[in-house]
């Protein structure tokens, strides 16, 4: 009886489960709309409750193979924050041949007034085509009347030519994956490699099955008095398929935690690679390939290498500009600036040009590679040793193994003496070796004349600087009154030019009071910002009404006033992937306080030094008295720009040092 009981017990288990995971499209259940968190991840503000891709290969007579793959999505949105998913980008690729979007399907769900699921239909209103270049289309998606507890669901199939290049099946997002599902079958005569990245544990289960493709083929008969009459037979060919599947559960989200540059290197995925195609009775055909023969390629193409080659529509401009001028620095900058001022980017990234460089420059506008690759040819014709570099931007990802496909960027690099400088024309707050954070992604693929290649580094070897020196007085009423002179060279300068230039001034000055708690800035005044190949410089007066306490007596306040660092960026205890800095920085504050009248130092807080791994950081805090006045000396410095993630723990104690260093306070009693 006891059996029989637990029997029943563990079935109605099961069926709840079962009726809980439907993941049949249009099949969403009431549960799934009336959870209001979710349950391993309170903080998500979305999930996907399920993910399912099919791929496989289909055969035509008048096609030959091709790839199809189905997508089918269940989203649940909590909050506000959470709406963003329900914005979808289908990547549609064109060249000799075109991805098909077939299918299309979507509907929003949330329980109505009514206490009764209501659905909302995707319509054509909400389907948006927008080309990115001359090689993908997308497809941009707007789910309707997407509201805080609905759930979104979507699905589409994509046929496509293009079986060599397989997009990478993604397990891992910014918010929880309940489910996810990939079934990845391909016929024997295809063989891939697999590539792995993420954190994430997970098996690939792989298994044969039979399969069969019928053949119509017409031949002339002409038995009949030698009269052709046509006849058609079919033919049947059996063969083996390979299957791969993943099924993977409770995917935690990955967390954008400080520092982390592109947070999807590091998202647990799957990728295929075409290793060779096995046809019976034709020859083997390899296309495993390295980078070289890729970089080797990718120079052949004419809208690449014949394009760089290109100079006679710029020799007189750029022979007039350069006339007289011999040192090699002073030509590149000159150059550089120049395209800077004459192009305009029109926002399309690519390694190949679209109109062409000739076109471009006529114009005053192209893409990525019409304004770089005019820029090397120019540096080449200035006699300089200059070379387009492959890159691949962040939301490209990192190429995990040998593709053309890998890359959607380039920019320009000259060889000097001294080392490499990077140079990309497409970004007007530019500097000579400053590049935008959204290319300095990975390693890049230097190419020289007929395809040699070489992997080189996008970090920049030269820090980026910021000085600031204040002069502080502690007023009667105890707030702490002073002006700041700051100077911004390298990264920074770029930073304070994207984020500053062209506001008016009420705009700025509220934008650099967001950060200072009970500070308020006046006559602030910005040197520089329209000034390329100049350090910015910032000038302003300050009044802080929190910077000294009064306790019995005594004034209590940190040297440092607005500038100390508060909070650690540093919080969860562990960390699954590296720290990116994005470039090397070298910070220095200099700050000379005078003593308010009727007052004396009864303590300061200690000098102290504090390093971080073999010449990876180090910081410096030195406080000296001068009769009435203090001196406050900080150096901050992170030498080294990328910080593996088993340096986690040390980077952390290392910023709790200084944080705890910076909000020590200066004592001071009555005289």
């Amino acid at each position: 009886m006891k059996l029989r009981f637990l029997t029943v017990v563990l079935f109605l288990v099961i069926c709840g489960v079962s009726n809980a995971q439907n993941y049949k499209f249009g099949k969403v259940s009431k549960e799934e709309l009336l959870q209001k968190e979710h349950p391993l991840d309170p903080t998500a503000n979305a999930a996907i409750l399920y993910r399912e891709t099919k791929t496989d290969f289909q055969y035509t007579q008048d096609s030959g193979w091709f790839m199809v793959t189905e997508y089918f999505e269940r989203v649940k949105i909590y909050a506000k924050e959470g709406f963003e998913k329900a914005n979808i980008t289908i990547d549609l690729y064109k060249d000799e041949g075109e991805d098909k979007l077939l299918g299309l399907r979507g509907y929003t769900y949330y329980i109505g007034d009514n206490g009764k699921i209501e659905e909302v239909k995707l319509r054509n209103d909400g389907i948006f085509e927008e080309e990115t270049n001359k090689y993908i289309t997308q497809t941009k998606i707007t789910m309707p009347d997407v509201r805080e507890g609905c759930v979104i669901e979507y699905k589409y199939t994509i046929n496509s030519p293009f079986i060599f290049n397989i997009d990478e099946f993604r397990f891992q997002e910014t918010i929880p994956v309940d489910k996810v599902s990939v079934l990845f079958t391909t016929p024997e005569y295809f063989v891939y490699k697999t590539h792995r990245r993420g954190w994430v544990p997970y098996n690939v289960d792989i298994y044969s099955r039979d399969r069969s493709i019928s053949f119509r083929q017409t031949e002339q008969d002409s038995r009949n008095f030698g009269v052709g009459i046509p006849q058609t037979t079919t033919r049947e060919i059996k063969f083996k398929e390979d299957n791969y599947t993943v099924e993977l559960e409770n995917v935690p989200a990955l967390k954008k935690e400080a520092f982390t540059g592109n947070l999807d290197n590091y998202t647990t995925a799957l990728q295929f690679e075409m290793n060779y195609i096995d046809i019976p009775g034709v020859p083997l055909k390899t296309y495993a390939t390295n980078w070289e023969n890729v970089s080797k390629s990718i120079y052949r193409v004419s809208e690449f290498g014949t394009e760089l080659n290109r100079n006679n529509y710029f020799e007189n401009d750029i022979d007039n500009l350069l006339s007289g001028v011999t040192a090699p620095e002073e030509k590149i900058a000159m150059i550089f600036y120049y395209v800077l001022n004459k192009m305009n980017w029109n926002g399309y990234n690519g390694l190949y040009t679209y109109e062409g460089v000739k076109t471009a420059y006529k114009k005053g506008s192209g893409n990525v590679a019409d304004i770089n690759l005019m820029l090397v040819a120019m540096l080449r014709h200035a006699d300089l040793n200059a070379n387009p570099v492959l890159v691949s931007t962040k939301s490209h990802g990192i190429p995990l193994f040998p593709t053309r496909n890998g890359f959607n960027y380039v920019i320009a690099a000259v060889e000097l003496p001294q080392g490499l400088i990077l140079l990309d024309g497409t970004n007007k707050n530019a500097e000579i070796g400053v590049l935008k954070s959204d290319i300095t992604n990975g390693d890049g693929r230097l190419i020289k004349e007929e395809g040699v290649s070489s992997w080189i580094s996008l970090r920049s070897q030269i820090p980026a600087v910021k000085s600031s020196m204040l002069n502080v007085t502690i007023q009667p009423d105890f707030s702490v009154t002073g002006e700041a002179r700051n100077r911004f060279t390298g990264n920074y300068a770029f930073q304070y030019r994207a984020k500053y230039k062209g506001l008016n001034g009420e705009t700025q000055l509220k934008s650099l009071e967001e950060n200072l708690n009970q500070t308020e800035l006046s006559n602030h005044s910005f040197k520089n910002l329209e000034q390329l190949g100049q350090p910015v410089s910032l000038e302003y007066n300050f009044k802080s009404f929190e910077g000294v306490e009064e306790v019995a007596g005594k004034l209590y306040f940190s040297p440092m006033v607005f500038l100390a660092t508060k909070e650690n960026p540093f919080k969860s205890e562990t960390r699954e992937y590296p720290i990116d800095f994005g470039f090397p920085m070298k910070d220095r504050y200099i700050v000379n306080i005078a003593l308010p009248e009727g007052y004396q130092v009864e303590s300061l807080p200690e000098n102290a030094v504090y390093t971080l791994g073999d010449n990876v950081g180090n910081y410096k805090y030195l406080i000296t008295q001068m009769a009435n006045k203090l001196q406050l000396s900080v150096e901050f410095a992170i030498v080294q720009s990328f910080i593996a993630a088993e340096d986690y723990s040390n980077l952390k104690k290392f910023f709790e040092l200084l944080i705890a260093k910076e909000n020590e306070k200066v004592v001071l009693v009555k005289v």
